[in-house]
Parts: C-alpha cells; structure tokens; sequence
C-alpha cells in the first residue's frame, strides 16, 4: 500500500535522569540533503496551528513506526537524507511516559528540529488522499462477480529478488521469465484483462467489475465483503513494471472532465456512464496490481509500506527514493474535508508510513483517512497545495549543508576565459554562452526571509558570459601527404588487378 533545546528541566520530564544524562553527551551532526528539494529552518511560532494540534495522536503513531525503525537495516536508508538518525529519537519515545498533549509536543520540539521543505523553486507541496474501500465480492466467479483480483504470478520476475520475496518494489522494471534464462516485459494491463494469465489459480476473490478493481488497485488494499457476511483482507503484493498513469488526467486532458471538478467520484461516474470508453481510458493505464490476502479482522487497520497499521489522519504516504519511513511531518493549509466546497483547516503532524507509485517528490504526500464509503468521499476530493515542514532528528544540522556546499563551477573555467575574452558586442542571451549547472539541493540559514530564501536557489545570478573558442580553420594536405595518399591509392587498384 499505497509519504532547538527547550532546557533540562522540560526533557527531564520526558525520560528518566539516567536516560537524560545519557542522551546529552556530545554527538556529530552530520550534514542534511534532500535531492531536488529546498529548506529553511524554521521556528516553533512560525509554524501555523502547531498549537492547536494533538500532538498525543502524533506521539503514539510516532512510537508506533519506532518499532520498524530500530528493526530495519541500516543499509536499507543509509543513502536518505535522514538515514539512521531517527533511531535516537524512537529510543528516547520507547523509554519515555508520555501520556497528555503537552509532553508530547515537549517530545517533538527537544529531540526534533523543524524545517519548511519544498521542490526547488517553489514554495507549495502537493497531497492527494487515500483510504481503504469496502467493496462486494465473492470467493467463487458467478453470473454477477466476474472480475478476478489476482495474487503475484509465479514468473513474474524482478532483478535482485527471489520469486518467493515476501514483498517487490512499487517501482522499476519487472519481467515475465520464459524458462531458464529469457527476460521479457510482464504482461500490460489490456493483456491482463483479455485473459494472460487467466485459468492459473491465481484468483483470490472476485468482484463485479474492473472499475471496482481499479480503484482497489489504485488504493493499494481493500476490505472485500463476501456474501456470507464474512471480509477477505487485501494488501498491495507487487506490479506488472509499468509507470502509473492518472486516468483523471487524461479526463481532464480530453475536456471530458473539468480541473475543477475533478475527484474519485467523478471518474467512476463517468464510467459507469461510458462502458466503452471505460475500458480505453481504463487501459491508458498499462500498471496493474497484485495482491496478497492478509489475516487481519475487522478492527485492524491497513498495513502501509513500513510493516506498521496505519492511523486514519495520522499517516502519509512519502516518495520512498527520498524520505526515511518514521519521519514526522507538519502538513498545514486548508482542505475541502467538510464538503467539496469547505475550505477546512488543516494543521496536522502526520508520520511516513507508507509509499505508492505516484508519491514523488520531496513534499509531496498521500494521507490516509481510514476504511469505508466516507473516508473515501473525502480521499477522492484532495488534489491541493499544502505547506511542508519536516521535522529533523538533532544529530542532523539543516544549516550545515549551507556552509559546506560547494557552488557550481562557471563554464569555461577562468583559465579558459582568459584565453578566450568575451567580446564587448556579444549578447546575454548568446547561445554559444554555455549554461550554468544547478546545485542538487538548496538551504538558507534560519534567519533569512522567507520568500528570499525559496527563491534563491532557482534564481541564482548566472555567471558572466565566456565564449567558445573559434573553430579551427581546415588544413589542407601538403605535397607529401598528397604523394602518400596517391601511392596508396595506387597501390590498391593494381591489387584488384592482379591478385595473387
């Protein structure tokens, strides 16, 4: 399925005094760097509604992700930018009785720092919503369940995994294995639903129509609900290798759907409206998604990406490539939560739980509101810019970067400039004027404004224009080298002359 110290006597009633003493002892802080993102440390008080939240509900799905955080390989988030550093923070929230708001924002605001984090060059993130839906179906094919939910084929293949792998990446490429040794592109979503792999036993349940099963794919779970009154669990188990494509742009794309109007719900209108068309737009998205039957009861939540259940309004989905599971992030702006037109505030810490194909980006998240028709409605609606705030463990400094990054270097180099001076009439805009390469990340220290600072990496100054050098003039061939190339020549024809 489908991302500043306070003093001694705060922490002191976080932990115990021996913990405490432990924990203050000197520690490195390494370096912080998001690829493709920008940061400004920001303050407690600038951070709208942070407040008002319930930071307890935060806490506890917090020291939830905590138990996967210090069970996971180091080599698994070594090359994040958060990397091991959360394991501190989860040691300290595991030893520590926090049981009222209060303490536990004291939690975040000793062990963390905050920083406002968005794509380079600009100053928004993006969230959609997901849930988990109740749907109908049943453990046979009949006259009214048609649509088979598969579980993961037996040659499905994916480099650097075994086919028994308890779980395969969401992303990357995936083949069909034929015999031993040959490796071809798995099986798109048309040749899926025309019957490739029908008739193997592969069949989990069954459901009414491949909208239902779309949408369960798209959601990464689902709660089937049999005939008898029993429910079959349903979890994300792996993908056929192809990219994910949003039938809701093509919509818009098309002028079908309006921008604004856009959501869940209107797509499965107007399939349902346009059998025919549904199937084509339908297989616009070559991505199709295996499942695995899992043993949880109708209490229990979904499990996300990181091994944990997640909490309705607490949990995120996170581009994985990016972002370490475990790390807490403040989500603030306005959502239609209410109704379509609502503009409800939301000012929320959220935890990374989970990931999906389509959570790219540094600040870009998919929150999860829980199971059932109306956590959906909800879902189906969220295509909005939200402000981003990370909040990074100690150990790590967000300014350090900053100090340490090296600027790009100017093309041609200054000895080459030298050489070759530009010349008074060229243009700015020349196109011999090579470009100037961006840096990978951007930070600004703590007490620049703002606007300046999420600006700066995307409009640095360019350096000052050096041509190329002037192309160097033909050089003809001197008698010697003529004479050369004719005995050559020469020699070449008498052979097809007279071979020997």
């Amino acid at each position: 399925m489908k991302r500043c110290a306070v003093g001694f006597c705060v922490a002191a009633a976080l932990v115990p005094v021996a913990v405490e003493a432990h924990d203050t002892r000197h520690r490195p802080a390494w370096p912080l760097e998001i690829a493709g993102g920008q940061y400004i440390p920001v303050s407690w008080a600038e951070i709208a509604g942070w407040n008002d939240d319930n930071h307890l509900d935060a806490f506890k799905a917090f020291r939830a992700s905590c138990r996967a955080v210090t069970a996971r390989r180091i080599s698994a988030v070594g090359q994040k930018a958060l990397g091991t550093s959360l394991r501190e923070p989860c040691r300290v929230a595991k030893m520590a009785a926090i049981s009222d708001d209060a303490k536990a924002r004291a939690f975040f605001e000793t062990r963390f720092r905050a920083v406002r984090i968005s794509r380079l060059g600009e100053t928004d993130g993006f969230v959609t919503g997901y849930y988990e839906p109740i749907i109908d179906g049943s453990r046979t094919r009949t006259d009214t369940y048609t649509v088979p939910v598969y579980r993961r084929p037996s040659n499905l293949f994916v480099r650097g995994f075994t086919q028994g792998a308890p779980s395969l990446p969401n992303s990357g490429p995936v083949y069909r294995k034929i015999g031993r040794r040959k490796l071809v592109p798995y099986y798109d979503r048309a040749e899926i639903e025309d019957g490739a792999i029908a008739g193997r036993g592969l069949e989990i349940c069954w459901l009414k129509s491949q909208t239902d099963l779309l949408f369960t794919q798209i959601q990464g779970s689902a709660r089937v609900r049999l005939e008898d009154g029993s429910t079959i669990r349903i979890n994300y188990d792996s993908y056929n290798g192809y990219p994910y494509t949003a039938v809701g742009r093509i919509l818009i794309e098309r002028n079908i759907v309006p921008k604004d109007q856009m959501s869940m719900q209107r797509i499965r209108q107007w399939m349902n409206e346009n059998p025919d068309g549904a199937i084509e737009l339908r297989r616009q998205n070559r991505s199709y998604v295996f499942f695995r039957e899992v043993k949880l009861s109708d209490n229990d939540e979904a499990v996300g990406a990181q091994g944990v259940p997640l909490a309705p309004g607490r949990s995120i989905a996170v581009d994985k490539s990016l972002h370490v599971y475990g790390t807490p992030f403040f989500i603030e702006g306005e959502l239609p939560i209410e109704s379509e037109q609502a503009k409800t505030p939301f000012h929320r810490l959220m935890i990374a739980q989970d990931t999906g194909s389509a959570i790219l980006g540094p600040a870009r998240a998919d929150l999860y509101f829980g199971a059932g028709p109306e956590a959906g409605r909800v879902s189906g609606r969220l295509r909005h810019n939200m402000q981003f705030v990370m909040l990074v463990p100690n150990s790590l400094d967000p300014v350090a970067r900053g100090r340490t990054m090296p600027l790009p270097e100017t093309r041609p180099s200054a000895r080459i400039a030298k050489l070759f001076p530009q010349k008074k009439n060229q243009k700015p805009d020349d196109p011999k004027v090579a470009p100037q390469q961006s840096a990978p990340s951007a930070v600004v220290p703590a007490g620049q404004p703002a606007r300046a600072a999420l600006v700066s990496a995307a409009k640095a100054a360019p350096p000052e224009a050096v041509p190329l050098p002037a192309v160097r003039p033909e050089v003809m061939p001197g008698p010697h080298q003529a004479r050369r190339h004719y005995h050559r020549r020469h020699h070449r024809h008498e052979r097809r002359r007279n071979p020997r």
